[in-house]
């Protein structure tokens, strides 16, 4: 930071001033001092618009006197928030003033009587005061004048009082240095422990107790913010009352004051002192840091400070000296760079914690936001910045680019507390150390690449290291973290140079990239910026009292001898080491002239050419770039104020002498004598000035002469071609369309009727619309020319998201294609499906349409398209991906794809995966593929036999599967039919896997299913019937189906059925299978047994009926209930529809669809078969 004296206000009759306070919300001055002087001054700046900041003039707008003390005044201060004014004098008189219509007057008065007030204070939110006095006595006041409590601490004199933030604790000091707390009602909580005054010094006084609020956010989470100063100059800086390791700062002087700023960022104490080279004290405002670093110390004349206050931007301080009030400017040093016309800039916000850094465009308004925990500093270069932050245990250099954009990073262990960059390098340094990162950017990778990773690794050296540039074998690492005796204290680089700066004057010089030490320059002063000009010959040095001074880095070839070592000092040349000048705090060398400086001196920003000074120009801008004669500025106090919404009224952009007398001598004077003027001072930005002002007036040989001198091949070019051109009017045109006067110009080629260049013009401006609208002023413009302009309007509304619009250009340009994209962004399918009606078949559009169709889920309308743009693959796929399987099939069908069973069997796949296996049948068999419908209903039949008790749907889901399974058959037949013998059996050899062997299985127990059900449930009816004979043979017949139907219920029902018909023998071997029955439960299983036992000791288990009939085969008699032969093996088929078995065959019916057999006599009352319910033939 820097300060300066800028303005001082005289008290009437010489009336020594005792105390200040500033109003940072209003801006009101409350100044007091001997005889009961109290006046309420007001600071404005004047309203001139030209001047920002700083630089505007300021006037009084208030100078009010109040009356009503009578003694020295001797404490005031401002209640904020109800703009209330507490002052009170030598006599313990308190008045609360307000204001009123503009004017400030009493509205409460108190007198103790009894002792002086030391101290006031308000809480943060200005609903309480604390009043302490002399004597120990404390009140506790509202806003409204009432009293809330009051205590006497005897014995204790008072000194300072101090609310804490949270408004829950009081600190009082104590005259013999102590400070204690107190809660809000008064009640003592804690000595607070003071470590900075020396152990055997006795009482010292504390004179300030100030704790900032953090109204206006923290530089750093958990940074100090109570600062408690005393008389001796020692002072402590606390992160809050308990802090047992706060900063300690030795002033070094008799202390006043101290206050802190409106952010906590800087505290300012105000004392006496003797300074180096005085004879005498010396009154003195020193500025810290809360972490104890001394910023700025500034002299202060008069015989005796008594006060010092912030304004409430922090930009000025007040002094109370003698019977003046000192006003002094600040300029902080804010963490700041600009690149690429974007201003990139720190600020604290009260409600988080951090640093925001927000990178402004200062062309197009747009503002990007970063928020790091801590920002040490920034730099930039070409199109990147870099950022030095802190994590939570390192230290990060981030490599930004104009958006806030991380591009590369690097992390390390020293703290960078200066920054400088290149275009290749990021050069960071702390007090002992520095380092050189080789960064990498996007444009940047392929030179990595080819020079590898050796030149990517960074480097650190150590200040007091003389690197020799060639690669070093060993580093020592020992040597780099160790404290160096002279700290580095700023620095700066550019290509070729890196220079850095010792807090005893001496300056080193490296050579880049290869890190040599060449040099060092010994200073008398401390350094605090540098800066090299362009070509690297110059640096220019502010040392940390504002002094600006200039080093020649390229000394006569003369200072070098033969075999100049390190140990050479260069002696500045002799004009240089003359030159010097005050109270300069920023500089900026021109980027394209290396005589050119610009600097900041107070509010006054001058150019130095050679040293020498021009017009001054009233700014408190900082500089961010100087190039073409032009310096851009930027006003960071107000935007640092306003970072939020920044306006282009920040930015100034100022010219300098040469170009502002160029500009008068052109408009003035003329071509002739500005051209020996700038020959006198060349430079390219004014050879452009001169060829454009020729231009404009047709001097086409000076107009030549200036473009070549400043290297414009674009104005060259400009200037041939008027020299072709005979026609005056064409030649204004041209040159009102260079300086881009474009209407002026198309207006002067109406005038010569040339419509054409009219046109011409308009095109490359992209103004579409003034073209169409010249093209239907006459004839002239083909057909192609106006489907051109219509297109070029409908991309522009296209562009704009304005579709509707972009349709109806599109449509009138002709632009098919284009036209379609509108219509699907309007979602207008309707004119879709028209269009693909319109269009030819095997068009490209179509596809495209088809596309968009099956975007949004339009299936028939996309294959609709597909197949019209010849693409039937393309339509199957996409009724595929829509999930419209029975279409995809279809289409598979008609145009005969050779995947269609792959096709099948996704869609069968895709409808089972949703539960839907009937329709998957239903999918199978009406693409003939009956065999893998009938495995589909088996397993469905299985599954749901397991969980279901409703058998005649199970028989039908089985009587289904195997009549498909009979269509397959009959398939099978008619495929094979005229093929041989042999090539049957062949066939049946080749096609003997694993799959064909489940096909057979399938195809041989096809009705199995289907006659387990059939004859579960004629047993069950016969049962209910009566018919327990037939009941009982039927159920015998089941036992061939226990891995169709559970063995439990196939056993009970014979138990059941054999039990009615007195076959105890059969019943009884029926509950024998019941008991062994592994699934049955063992409760089940003990009414099984108990069952059992009831019935057979009642009746003997044996059958009582003897039935027997002759086997047709062996003659053999053998029971009517036996299904096989016992003698010859003979297996007799089963009824149907009684299911008994038949042993005589001469007059048995056969099925024609499921083969199987019924007795003539039972199927004669019947209509349909009694398994598959086919139709009966006579």
């Amino acid at each position: 930071m820097f300060i300066y004296l800028s303005k001082k206000i005289a008290i009437p009759n010489n009336t020594k001033l005792n105390c200040l306070a500033w109003n940072k919300e209003q801006g009101y001055i409350a100044c007091g001092g001997d005889d009961g002087l109290l006046k309420v001054l007001k600071l404005e700046s004047g309203k001139d618009g030209k001047l920002k900041g700083l630089a505007a003039p300021s006037n009084l707008s208030m100078n009010q006197t109040l009356e009503g003390h009578s003694g020295q005044i001797q404490v005031i201060t401002w209640n904020e928030i109800h703009q209330k004014l507490t002052t009170s004098d030598q006599n313990g008189l308190i008045i609360v003033w307000m204001l009123y219509k503009g004017s400030w007057c009493e509205e409460m008065i108190n007198n103790r009587n009894k002792s002086v007030v030391k101290g006031m204070a308000w809480n943060s939110d200005g609903q309480k005061i604390c009043i302490v006095y002399e004597d120990g006595a404390v009140i506790v006041g509202s806003v409204d004048g009432n009293r809330i409590w009051g205590k006497e601490l005897k014995g204790i004199m008072l000194t300072c009082v101090e609310w804490s933030p949270d408004g829950k604790l009081l600190l009082f000091s104590l005259r013999n240095g102590e400070v204690h707390a107190y809660d809000n009602q008064g009640t003592f909580a804690m000595k607070l422990h003071i470590q900075c005054l020396p152990i055997v010094q006795g009482p010292v006084q504390v004179i300030s107790i100030h704790w900032y609020d953090g109204r206006y956010g923290y530089i750093e989470e958990g940074c100090p913010v109570l600062a408690i100063c005393y008389e001796n100059g020692c002072m402590q800086i606390m992160r809050g009352e308990s802090d047992d390791m706060p900063v300690i700062i030795d002033t070094g002087m008799t202390a006043i004051c101290c206050c802190w700023n409106h952010n906590g960022s800087v505290i300012a104490v105000t004392g006496v002192m003797q300074l180096a080279g005085e004879n005498k004290d010396c009154n003195v405002i020193q500025f810290f840091s809360p972490f104890g670093e001394q910023l700025r110390s500034l002299k202060i004349p008069g015989i005796e400070v008594t006060s010092c206050v912030w304004e409430g931007g922090s930009l000025r301080v007040a002094l109370a000296v003698d019977s003046f009030i000192y006003f002094a400017n600040i300029r902080p040093d804010y963490k700041w760079t600009y690149f690429e016309s974007t201003v990139v800039f720190s600020y604290y916000r009260p409600e988080k914690y951090g640093t925001i850094i927000t990178f402004w465009n200062t062309t197009n308004g747009e503002c990007y936001h970063k928020c790091v925990k801590l920002l040490l500093g920034v730099a930039s270069c070409g199109e990147h910045c870099v950022l030095a932050t802190k994590t939570e245990d390192q230290y990060g250099l981030m490599l930004c680019n104009a958006i806030g954009t991380p591009v590369d990073t690097k992390y390390m262990d020293i703290q960078p507390m200066w920054i400088a960059m290149n275009s290749t390098h990021v050069f960071a340094a702390s007090q002992d150390n520095f380092l050189l990162w080789h960064y990498r950017t996007p444009k940047s990778r392929s030179t990595f690449v080819l020079a590898g990773s050796r030149q990517r690794k960074e480097r650190l050296y150590h200040v007091d290291d003389t690197p020799s540039g060639v690669a070093e074998v060993i580093q020592d690492l020992d040597r780099s973290y160790e404290p160096t005796a002279d700290p580095i204290c700023c620095m700066t680089a550019s290509e070729k140079i890196l220079i850095i700066g010792r807090e005893s004057g001496m300056l080193q010089r490296y050579s880049l990239p290869q890190v040599a030490l060449t040099n060092r320059y010994p200073l008398n002063c401390r350094p605090y910026k540098l800066a090299i000009n362009s070509n690297g010959s110059r640096l220019s040095v502010i040392d940390m009292t504002g002094v600006l001074t200039f080093l020649d880095l390229e000394p006569p070839s003369s200072a070098y001898g033969a075999g100049d070592t390190l140990g050479q000092t260069i002696t500045p040349s002799k004009d240089l080491s003359k030159f010097e000048r005050k109270d300069v705090w920023a500089m900026c060398w021109a980027s394209d002239n290396p005589e050119l400086l610009a600097i900041m001196e107070k509010t006054r920003m001058y150019v130095l050419r050679d040293l020498e000074p021009e017009e001054p120009i009233q700014s408190s801008g900082y500089i961010c770039q100087f190039k073409d004669l032009e310096i851009r500025a930027v006003l960071l106090d107000d935007l640092v104020q306003n970072p939020d919404n920044p306006v282009n009224e920040y930015v100034l952009d100022l010219e300098v002498k040469s170009l502002r007398d160029t500009r008068n001598l052109l408009e003035k004077v003329g071509i002739v004598e500005a051209t020996t003027f700038i020959e006198e001072n060349p430079h390219p930005r004014l050879w452009r000035l001169l060829a454009e002002a020729a231009v404009r007036q047709l001097d086409l040989n000076a107009a030549e002469a200036a473009f070549v001198r400043c290297n414009d091949y674009p104005g060259i070019q400009l200037v041939k071609k008027l020299q072709n051109i005979y026609n005056d009017t064409l030649k204004a045109a041209e040159v009102a369309a260079y300086f881009k006067n474009f209407n002026e110009a198309e207006k002067l080629y109406l005038e010569v009727d040339r419509r054409d260049l009219a046109i011409s013009l308009r095109e490359k401006l992209g103004d579409w619309f003034r073209v169409i609208q010249l093209m239907k002023m006459g004839s002239g413009g083909s057909d192609s020319q106006m489907e051109v302009a219509w297109n070029s309007i409908g991309s522009y509304f296209s562009d704009r998201q304005n579709w509707e619009a972009a349709r109806e250009y599109y449509e009138k340009g002709r632009n098919l294609g284009q036209t379609i994209k509108c219509f699907y962004i309007l979602e207008d399918y309707d004119a879709l499906e028209a269009t693909v009606n319109t269009l030819p078949e095997r068009d490209n559009h179509l596809l495209t349409i088809g596309e968009m169709f099956a975007s949004v889920g339009m299936c028939s309308q996309a294959v609709t398209a597909y197949i019209k743009g010849g693409q039937v693959k393309l339509a199957v796929d996409t009724c595929v991906n829509l999930n419209q399987w029975d279409q995809a099939v279809d289409l598979a069908k008609q145009y005969k794809l050779p995947e269609i069973g792959n096709l099948l069997s996704k869609y069968a796949e895709y409808l089972m995966s949703k539960g839907k296996i009937l329709e998957a049948v239903e999918l199978y068999r009406k693409a003939n593929h009956f065999l893998d419908a009938a495995k589909l209903l088996f397993e469905l039949a299985k599954s749901e036999g397991r969980k279901t008790n409703k058998l005649l749907k199970m028989k039908k889901l089985y009587v289904l599967a195997a009549l498909l399974v009979e269509e397959h058959q009959q398939q099978m037949k008619q495929q094979t039919l005229g093929v041989g013998e042999r090539s049957k059996a062949l066939m049946g050899l080749l096609e003997s896997d694993a799959g064909y062997e489940v096909d057979a299985q399938v195809i041989d127990n096809a009705w199995r299913g289907a006659e387990a059900f059939h004859f579960y449930m004629l047993a069950q009816r016969q049962l209910y019937e009566g018919y327990v004979d037939a009941a009982m043979k039927t159920a015998l017949h089941l036992r061939e189906y226990e891995d169709i139907l559970e063995p439990e219920d196939i056993y009970c029902i014979l138990a059941l059925a054999s039990c009615a018909n007195r076959a105890f023998g059969t019943c009884s071997k029926a509950f024998i299978k019941l008991e062994s029955l592994e699934k049955v439960p063992e409760a089940k299983r003990t009414a099984y047994e108990s069952l059992a036992m009831d019935v057979f000791t009642k009746y003997s288990p044996k059958d009582s009926r003897s039935n027997r009939s002759e086997c047709t085969t062996c003659e053999t008699m053998i029971p009517d209930i036996c299904s096989v032969c016992p003698s010859c093996g003979t297996r007799f088929p089963i009824c149907v529809a009684t299911g008994r078995p038949l042993m005589d065959m001469s007059s048995v019916w056969t099925c024609n669809m499921c083969k199987h057999c019924a007795a003539d006599q039972d199927v004669n009352v019947r209509q349909s078969c009694p398994l598959c319910h086919a139709p009966v033939q006579a």
